[in-house]
C-alpha cells in the first residue's frame, strides 16, 4: 500500500480537538477549494492582475468596500501598517523599513499587546502603548495622538481585558485626527457577522486569517475595508516591491481563498452551530460516564481564545494532572490534540470530523 506523505516523513497525523490553530495547520480545505487551486496551477497569469481581480471578487462577496489578499493575517498586519505610513507613495514604500520622514507610530492599548503585533514592527513602525494592562481611558488615547501617529491598532481578542476600551468609544477620537483604525480579527469567525462588525463600527481596515473558519489555504489572509487604504495595502503587497515582497502569495493560494470565501458566504451557520453543539453534547455525555474526571460544557472566558461562540467540553482529570493527560494524548498515533487551560483539557468541535469522535472518546477512556 502506498504510504501517505506524512508516513513517508514519519510525521504523526492528529485528531484536532483544539481548533483552527496555526500550530496544527489551521483548518481543512473543502474539495472545491483544492480543485480551484489545482486549476490555478495549470496556467500562468499576471499575478498583480489576478490579485486585484480576486480582491474585488471577495469584497463583493463579503459586502465590503475593498479587499487585499495576503499570505496570512500576520502579513496583513505588517502590510496594513506599511499602507498607513506610506499611503501608496512609491518612494516611501521602497524606503521601508526606514521610516524617516513618515508618521511612524502605531498607538496600541497596553492590554492589546500580543505576540502577533511583532508583525507591526516588520514594517519599521514603532509601537506607542496607552494605559496599563488593567486600565485605559479615551482621554489617554487622545493625548497619545501626535503628528507621528500613523494608525491605531486594535486586537479584537483583547476586547474582554480589563484595560480595554470599546472600539465605538475610540473611533470618534481617531476620526477627528484622521488616524486610521486597524483591527486584527484573525480568528473572530464565527459569527459570520463579524466580517463587517468592526467596519460598521467605523474601523478603516480589519484583518482576517484565510486559513481558520474561512477554511481557505493556511497561508492566506484578508485585509478588508477602506478602498483608498486597501489600494495602499496592494501597493505594499507582493508582487510589488516593498516589505510585502518577502510575503509572497501565489496564484494557487489566491484562487483557493476566493473559492473558500464563496463557500463561506453560502454556508448556513445556524445549522453549523447546531452540528457543533450536538458534537459537544455527545462528547460530554460519553466522557461524563468515565471515572476520574469532572466534565462540563461551556464557552471560553479567557481573553485570546477564539472563536468564543463555539460550545466546548472541559475535562478536569482527578487522578492525574491536566498537563500529564495532555502529554499522554499527544503521544498517541494519531495524536489527540486538545486545548489546555489550567487544570482542564478543552475540546473544541470546530475541526472535528464525525468519525474522529469515537477515537477521541476511546483515548480519554483509556488515559483518564
Amino acid at each position: 500500500m502506498t504510504q501517505s506523505i506524512y508516513e513517508q516523513l514519519n510525521v504523526k497525523t492528529m485528531v484536532n480537538a483544539w481548533g483552527t490553530v496555526t500550530k496544527v495547520g489551521g483548518s481543512k480545505m473543502a474539495p472545491e477549494v483544492l480543485e480551484a487551486m489545482r486549476e490555478a496551477s495549470r496556467h500562468y497569469v499576471e499575478i498583480s492582475t489576478l490579485h486585484e481581480a480576486a480582491g474585488k471578487r471577495i469584497a463583493a462577496l463579503l459586502g465590503v468596500d475593498a479587499c487585499c489578499i495576503t499570505c496570512g493575517a500576520a502579513a496583513g498586519i505588517a502590510i496594513a501598517a506599511a499602507a498607513c505610513m506610506t499611503r501608496g507613495d512609491e518612494a516611501k514604500k521602497l524606503q521601508l523599513p526606514d521610516t524617516a520622514g513618515m508618521p511612524d507610530e502605531a498607538l496600541v492599548l497596553k492590554c492589546h499587546r500580543t505576540l502577533y503585533d511583532q508583525a507591526l514592527l516588520l514594517s519599521g513602525i514603532k509601537v506607542k502603548e496607552i494605559g496599563t494592562t488593567s486600565f485605559a481611558c479615551v482621554e489617554q488615547v487622545e493625548a497619545a495622538v501626535s503628528d507621528r501617529t500613523a494608525l491605531f491598532f486594535y486586537a479584537s481578542e483583547a476586547e474582554p481585558m480589563r484595560g480595554s476600551i470599546d472600539l465605538s468609544l475610540i473611533i470618534p477620537i481617531l476620526k477627528k485626527y484622521k488616524v486610521p483604525v486597524v483591527v486584527d480579527a484573525a480568528a473572530e469567525i464565527p459569527p459570520k457577522s463579524n466580517i463587517r462588525k468592526y467596519l460598521e463600527k467605523g474601523a478603516d481596515l480589519v484583518i482576517f486569517s484565510g486559513g481558520k473558519e474561512l477554511r481557505g489555504p493556511q497561508s492566506s489572509g484578508l485585509i478588508l475595508g477602506n478602498a483608498e487604504l486597501v489600494a495602499a495595502c496592494d501597493a505594499n503587497c507582493c508582487p510589488n516591491y516593498s516589505i510585502g515582497r518577502a510575503m509572497k502569495i501565489d496564484k494557487e493560494t489566491i484562487a483557493g481563498i476566493v473559492k473558500a470565501v464563496e463557500l463561506f458566504v453560502a454556508k448556513d451557520y445556524d445549522r453549523q452551530v447546531v452540528i457543533w453543539e450536538s458534537m459537544t453534547r455527545r462528547i460530554s455525555e460519553k466522557l461524563s460516564q468515565i471515572p476520574y474526571a469532572a466534565v462540563r460544557e461551556g464557552f471560553p472566558t479567557e481573553p485570546g481564545i477564539q472563536p468564543a461562540d463555539i460550545l466546548r467540553v472541559y475535562v478536569k482529570p482527578t487522578r492525574k494532572t491536566a498537563p500529564q493527560l495532555y502529554a499522554e494524548l499527544l503521544g498517541l498515533d494519531p495524536q489527540i490534540y486538545t486545548g489546555l487551560s489550567g487544570a482542564e483539557l478543552v475540546i473544541n468541535p470546530q475541526c472535528l470530523e464525525e468519525d474522529e469522535i469515537p477515537v477521541l472518546i476511546s483515548a480519554f477512556e483509556k488515559y483518564l
